[in-house]
């Protein structure tokens, strides 16, 4: 991978493409084109031939925290169109082994394997797990829920989807694994923080230079995963 000290150098450029409303375009669309032409990181993305902008933000917190390392099994959740992938199989390396998961067809990738499925099938971790060969070292998922526009409903859609992501990974997990997932900022978070807490030795909040400023957006990152807890016996 290149260049991955300067993930979030050099990219603050003076770009300012203007898109016109023309017909059958509304104005929102006209926003997200003209963010799209203006954002250094989809500049980046294409130079550097990764597959989304999105790839920019696991490399930093990759090089805060170092969660990906050769000979790894990755679980990559809501994994197209590949950036996070992407990332993850240049670290893993030919010992490790990169699973992306995803409802859309993925276009395929060297050094990673894609199936269209839903996580939350029931046949999904032990699927997961035969093809990475055994449990997992790290679960990523930078999935979002659609967003309706009304902040507060947005941000819990995507709490509880984190949510959902988090207990998927209990399930697939070797002891000391990790979990990175996106969240939005927005206050109810604090329920699975508190939840990820009881089960992995350390949860912090991380947001990448790549995620946008204007953006609520961020990352929880839970470390030493502590193992599923075997169930009591009935007295």
């Amino acid at each position: 991978m290149s260049d991955r000290r300067g993930a979030g150098g050099g990219l603050r450029g003076d770009l300012k493409q203007r898109v016109k409303t023309g017909r059958g375009r509304t104005l929102s669309q006209k926003r997200w084109l003209e963010r799209q032409l203006n954002d250094p990181y989809v500049a980046r993305a294409k130079r550097e031939g990764f597959r989304s902008r999105a790839a920019f933000k696991l490399i930093e917190i990759d090089e805060r925290f170092r969660i990906l390392q050769p000979g790894q099994r990755i679980v990559d959740l809501g994994a197209a169109p590949g950036g996070w992938s992407q990332v993850a199989a240049k670290t893993v390396g030919e010992r490790g082994r990169v699973v992306g998961i995803d409802l859309l067809e993925i276009e395929p990738m060297a050094g990673v394997d894609f199936i269209q499925l839903d996580f939350l099938a029931p046949e999904a971790p032990k699927l997961l797990t035969e093809m990475l060969g055994g449990p997992a070292d790290l679960v990523l998922s930078d999935m979002a829920a659609n967003t309706t526009g009304h902040k507060k409903t947005d941000h819990l859609r995507i709490i509880g989807l984190a949510e959902t992501a988090a207990h998927f990974a209990r399930e697939i997990l070797a002891p000391g694994g990790a979990y990175l997932a996106k969240v939005f900022q927005g206050g109810a978070e604090g329920g699975l923080l508190a939840d990820l807490k009881r089960d992995f030795a350390q949860v912090r909040h991380v947001k990448p230079n790549a995620s946008r400023a204007d953006s609520s957006e961020l990352y929880v990152l839970a470390t030493g995963y502590r193992g599923a807890k075997e169930p009591s016996d009935a007295i």
